[in-house]
């Protein structure tokens, strides 16, 4: 089987999300309780340190550094990691980043207007 690269078409089609970050898009697919939200990344950014409910997030393409607790770990394609609620954190998103968050919140996102 064919490695595939990018996000499918059918993922791009989900509603757009608002991001506050130049070169980032993103889509979500809503459930009742919780938001799954696709990412890529055009830009490096660094992501301020924030907090928000439970995330679980799974690299795709690309690296991620991500500063929790005093500690920085890099996440690459196929490498996760998981947020607790409420726990500071912040990031260095390199360009090319792609990624699937799973948030345990109904609207951590809005769609894109």
């Amino acid at each position: 089987m064919k490695r595939y690269d990018g996000l499918p078409d059918f993922i791009r089609s989900f509603p757009e999300i608002e991001l506050p970050f130049p070169g980032a898009r993103g889509w979500m697919a809503q459930g009742e309780t919780q938001q799954v939200v696709f990412v890529e990344l055009s830009e490096t950014l660094d992501v301020p340190e924030h907090s928000h409910s439970e995330q679980w997030e799974f690299a795709l393409a690309g690296r991620v550094e991500m500063r929790m607790e005093g500690v920085t770990r890099v996440y690459e394609p196929g490498e996760n990691f998981f947020i607790p609620a409420g726990v500071p954190h912040s990031a260095k998103v390199h360009a090319g980043y792609r990624a699937m968050m799973i948030f345990n919140e109904k609207d951590r996102y809005k769609r894109r207007r």
